[in-house]
């Protein structure tokens, strides 16, 4: 049976008012804004985007009214980065902010809601903040709970409202089902999975087309609930006086979408609706599909500017409309990940709108690497068990599973879904050391935090910490780079930094002497090497012993991923032991233990989504030991 509980539940709070507001905004002389933003949805899921297998009239009839940005990025793949972001107008990774879930200590202040409070407007949130900060997540909010609606009581006659709704009915937890056994008939919504074409990225498997109808289904709740809004601020008296941005924090649910920096895991639909009254603050006509670059540290400054607030100097975005719209085009913008959950992987993108570039800081780890509550999608465990059984597949559906090139360059306007590399490709140099460039200047112009350890974060403002003791930044983003794409000459380099005092650096320079060792670059591990096995910092020690595997002491390695010197580390070990167990040439040294992987399995918590219990079971299903089906462990049947 299909759940409308959404729709009741809105209607319910934007009727929560004592008075009528029909005539409300007639002298009111700042527009109200709307963001209405819903979860893990790509832009080739919408009709106004090109897909015909979905019904989206409210936001279609939106978009032809209002500007449709073509080239929209969320600025990170996951929900708590990019509402860093937005909420922020700067790359999260600035204050460290980066790191999906995780709350950190930041500065004060930084919430671009309360300059829009300090000009008079009402700002409300309904209710969702997950913002990676130990600060207060509701100060910048007159109000932020489940009950905040611009029609609270509490707000003036006649005054000016940003209002934030989200909608979860799109939210991967919708098809995190783990297997497909009771599933609606998809078909009584207008949607046939075996009828729908599915994007490129991804095979062609029965889990994937149900997954996929799942979410298109979603979709189309999620325009029913946009028509709520448009209802409402028409019944109120308030449509034509509310500027609405209708937008997806991530990219969509389906494999190597959400999580990762292809254009699945950022390229989201963005709605920019303007009424008559305020269509002097664009000047991008409406009903235009615009194509200019446009990200969410852009949202922020863009929101203060249509209300006549000049966005402050410490916002990295750009105003796109409104008084003070910059009044340059940005000709290329960014992006950033730093983990899939306990597999801590640094990488960053830039586009210029048709080609793009990602780089990956720790390119050994392959981007197949689980994320333990999204393989509870059946697509994504349909996926590796077509890998794990058959390696005779498209070697297109090969690569998350592989390790990779450090640097990825693609053209967008014929390769949409990211699937043929051009970094090679000598034709295509100069635009390589163009984005190669762009990536270096762009960390260092916004001072980027991303690369410490999440160890390095606890329990300190790390972002006051950098500034007040002159940390040196250029050194550690020298040795980040260096480790990506290390080659023989530079061991000695690397060598130096495994004795640093500082635990970032020796982290990286670890990190170096893996990606050495996998390119056959040098042969043996250092004594310096070896000696961190027994690091303090669990991050460098797992590091450090995932290297040696590959440079002559496979064994000495592999043990010492499974042996934690304390409970703590064994996640860190986990994630580069199952690293390890999708290369064939390690499998057969990590079957000696599997019986220890079969007891830990058994006896380790599988209760929340990175317990060691999961992990222990994804590494036996690699091994080839147990059915992926079962890796959740029988009870989520």
């Amino acid at each position: 049976m299909k759940a409308k509980t959404f729709s009741l539940y809105s209607a319910a709070i934007l009727a929560a008012t004592n008075f009528s507001a029909k005539a409300e905004t007639e002298n009111n002389e700042k527009p109200n804004i709307l963001w209405l933003t819903f979860e893990d949805s790509s832009w080739y899921e919408f009709g106004c985007y090109g897909n015909t297998q979905v019904k989206t009239p409210n936001i279609d009839a939106l978009a032809a009214q209002g500007i449709q940005f073509m080239n929209a990025w969320s600025v990170a793949p996951q929900s708590s980065p990019a509402r860093s972001s937005l909420i922020t107008g700067c790359y999260a990774t600035t204050f460290g902010m980066d790191v999906h879930p995780r709350p950190f200590k930041t500065p004060e202040g930084i919430f671009f809601p309360q300059h829009l409070r300090d000009n008079g407007y009402y700002c409300t949130n309904n209710n969702k903040t997950h913002y990676n900060t130990t600060i207060d997540n509701t100060i910048c909010w007159d109000e932020c709970d489940i009950n905040a609606s611009y029609n609270s009581v509490e707000r003036e006659k006649n005054q000016p409202f940003f209002a934030v709704f989200n909608a979860v009915t799109s939210h991967m937890g919708r098809i995190r089902t783990f297997h497909l056994d009771g599933r609606r008939d998809y078909t009584q919504e207008g949607i046939y999975p075996s009828k729908l074409q599915l994007p490129a990225h991804v095979p062609d498997l029965y889990e994937v087309r149900s997954d996929y109808a799942a979410h298109l289904e979603a979709i189309q709740d999620v325009d029913e609930w946009v028509g709520i809004f448009i209802k409402d601020l028409k019944e109120k008296g308030l449509y034509d006086n509310t500027i609405m941005f209708v937008f997806s924090d991530n990219g969509g649910c389906l494999p190597r979408g959400k999580g990762y920096l292809y254009e699945t895991g950022l390229k989201v639909p963005l709605i920019i609706h303007i009424p008559d009254k305020w269509k002097h603050l664009s000047d991008i006509k409406s009903g235009t599909k615009e194509n200019s670059l446009i990200s969410f540290v852009d949202l922020g400054p863009t929101v203060l500017s249509l209300a006549g607030i000049n966005p402050p100097k410490h916002m990295q975005g750009e105003a796109k409309l409104g008084k003070f719209k910059s009044q340059t085009e940005k000709s290329i913008q960014f992006a950033f990940t730093a983990n899939q959950l306990h597999h801590f992987m640094p990488v960053r993108a830039v586009t210029d709108g048709r080609y793009k570039y990602i780089r990956s800081y720790i390119p050994y780890k392959q981007y197949a690497l689980r994320n333990y509550y999204q393989w509870g999608m059946p697509a994504n465990k349909a996926w590796d068990k077509l890998m794990l059984n058959n390696c005779n597949v498209n070697p297109v559906y090969q690569q998350p599973f592989q390790h990779h090139l450090a640097e990825m360059l693609f053209d967008l306007e014929s390769d949409p879904f990211e699937l043929n590399n051009l970094a090679e490709n000598p034709e295509y140099e100069k635009l390589l050391l163009k984005f190669r460039n762009a990536v270096s200047n762009h960390i260092r112009e916004t001072k980027d935090l991303g690369f410490f350890l999440p160890s390095s974060r606890e329990n300190v403002n790390l972002y006051d910490k950098v500034k007040s003791e002159k940390y040196p930044l250029e050194k550690l983003y020298s040795i980040v780079e260096l480790a990506c794409m290390p080659t023989s000459p530079d061991v000695a380099t690397l060598k130096k930094a495994l004795t640093s005092d500082d635990e970032n650096i020796r982290y990286w320079a670890a990190v170096g002497f893996a990606q050495l060792g996998i390119s056959g670059s040098i042969k043996d591990a250092p004594d310096e090497l070896l000696q961190l096995l027994q690091d303090n910092n669990a991050y460098i020690a797992t590091e450090a012993a995932y290297a040696v595997a590959y440079l002559g002491e496979k064994e000495k390695g592999i043990k010492r991923l499974l042996h934690p010197n304390k409970e703590g580390e064994r996640k860190m070990g986990y994630s580069l032991l199952e690293c390890l167990s999708l290369d064939t040439d390690m499998k057969q040294s990590i079957l000696k233990y599997s019986e220890e992987l079969k007891n830990a399995a058994k006896t380790l918590p599988m209760k929340e989504n990175e317990d060691c219990g999961f992990m222990a079971n994804g590494i036996l299903v690699n091994l080839g030991l147990l059915n992926i089906d079962e890796m959740h462990g029988l009870n989520t049947y």
